[in-house]
């Protein structure tokens, strides 16, 4: 007997997913108050103390066979000429003669953290740019990394840590990581600092990370209350002004210390946000639900093959075997689903527990979120990545 099953979703997994899935929306709900007040350097950055972007073009040696096809990449093989050139190796510039794929052309990227100090270090990564298949056991030759001025602020160099690719005779392969993208841990040095000073701010600002009006005003009055009305003062929903008293400009260090300890609830916006492709959702807890009904069945067609042997009689000369095919064909329309009713201003708690009641499982929520969004009953705004 053969058995053929069609469903949209089986009722097993959906049940399972929407058992997590109520774990973790309770989990949130009952650490909701402990997560409520904030510190202010998780939700704010200081105006001026900010990271700058560095990059720069380089050479990956000491690669096994798994570098720069010169060929189909005669930028590698440009750059090869020249370096051997600097060094003092006259290569004729002809690069039609050069069959090494030991070598592999790379962009290295890094990020410059404020205050950084001459001589200190900083990672870099290091990405292919060609053909070359893995970077695996190479090193970095000498490469300047630039500003967006065009300065030279980080010089790198070093030996990078990739993932890697293995490959059998019958086809089989295994790979770990990305092979073409390394990471040299304090691979570069830091050659020129940043000018900025904090003792010459009289004026500083709060950019929000999240911009909101509440937050801002409540990023205002907490400093206030600490320091002094005037102190602080809300310009728009992503800036905070703080007036620098005149006794503290000595020691801003002090100061802005004194203001990232300071805590804060941040009020947040009412959004769904939804990922089709992996079927997660993310509800804020803000988010409510106007009065609404919701109906949800799917469609199951169960069809059962029971093939019957036929067979002629004892004495028959002419009668031969045969299958004879059966099937038994069952089709369920959902019509033990029942329709739910969710009332006017239904929480975050009280939808996951409705829709818990009618055994719907983050796929089928995809679709009952965006309906309901569209009948207008959904108050918050929805986000489908």
């Amino acid at each position: 007997m053969s058995s053929c099953v069609y469903s949209l979703i089986p009722a097993f997994i959906r049940r399972v997913s929407l058992f997590v899935a109520v774990l973790l929306c309770s989990a949130f709900l009952s650490s909701g108050s402990a997560l409520a007040a904030s510190r202010l350097k998780d939700i704010v950055s200081f105006e001026g103390v900010r990271d700058n972007m560095l990059v720069g073009y380089g050479l990956v040696v000491g690669l096994n066979g798994s570098g720069d096809s010169l060929t189909n990449a005669p930028f590698t093989a440009r750059s090869l000429i020249g370096m051997l050139e600097r060094l003092g190796i006259n290569s004729s510039g002809d690069f039609s003669t050069i069959k090494t794929k030991n070598i592999a052309a790379v962009m290295v990227t890094a990020t410059l953290p404020p205050f950084s100090a001459q001589g200190s270090r900083i990672d870099v990564v290091v990405s292919t740019m060609g053909d070359a298949k893995s970077l695996q056991g190479g090193t970095l030759l000498v490469t300047p990394l630039q500003g967006a001025d065009g300065e030279v602020y980080a010089v790198a160099q070093g030996s990078v840590a990739s993932g890697f690719s293995a490959s059998g005779s019958s086809g089989s392969n295994i790979t770990k990581g990305v092979p073409t993208s390394g990471r040299i841990a304090a691979g570069a040095i830091v050659e020129r600092e940043i000018k900025f000073s904090l003792s010459d701010l009289g004026m500083m600002r709060l950019s929000l990370r999240n911009p909101d009006f509440t937050t801002a005003k409540r990023i205002a009055d907490v400093v206030n209350q600490k320091l002094g009305n005037g102190v602080a003062s809300a310009m728009d929903s992503a800036t905070v002004r703080l007036n620098v008293p005149v006794e503290r400009r000595s020691d801003l260090v002090s100061f802005m210390t004194d203001i990232e300890q300071l805590k804060v609830s941040p009020d947040d916006i009412a959004r769904v946000v939804i990922d089709e492709q992996s079927g997660i959702i993310v509800m804020g807890e803000s988010v409510h639900i106007s009065t609404v009904a919701i109906a949800q069945g799917n469609l199951t067609i169960k069809i059962n093959e029971t093939p019957l042997v036929s067979q002629p009689g004892p004495l028959s000369a002419k009668g031969t075997t045969q299958v004879v095919p059966r099937s038994d064909i069952s089709v369920d329309e959902g019509e033990g689903n029942k329709l739910a009713m969710l009332k006017g201003s239904v929480s975050l708690q009280e939808l996951v527990q409705s829709l818990n009641a009618l055994g719907i499982g983050p796929r089928d929520m995809i679709q009952i979120l965006q309906s309901i969004k569209a009948a207008g009953a959904l108050q918050a705004d929805l986000e489908v990545l």
